[in-house]
């Protein structure tokens, strides 16, 4: 099994289904990436990086969505 830390929540993967992208986890996560800020082990990723950005097994990260509200 691989793994990924997602807001403090072990998530694990079979190595066939491991998303191999910000913008693949997102998806799976059902959230928007016009509207989520994304850190990887401390480094903040671009939205435009998302698409290329590569996960791997063992990393930490940050989801942030903004929502409107007030």
């Amino acid at each position: 099994m691989k793994s990924l830390n997602v807001n403090g929540v072990e998530r694990q993967f079979a190595p066939d289904e491991m998303p191999g992208t910000v913008s693949d986890l997102l998806g799976r996560l059902n959230v928007t990436s016009s509207v989520a800020v994304v850190e990887i082990d401390g480094v903040i990723v671009r939205p435009e990086a998302f698409d290329h950005t590569p996960l791997t097994d063992g990393q930490t990260i940050e989801l942030v969505r903004f929502v409107g509200g007030g």
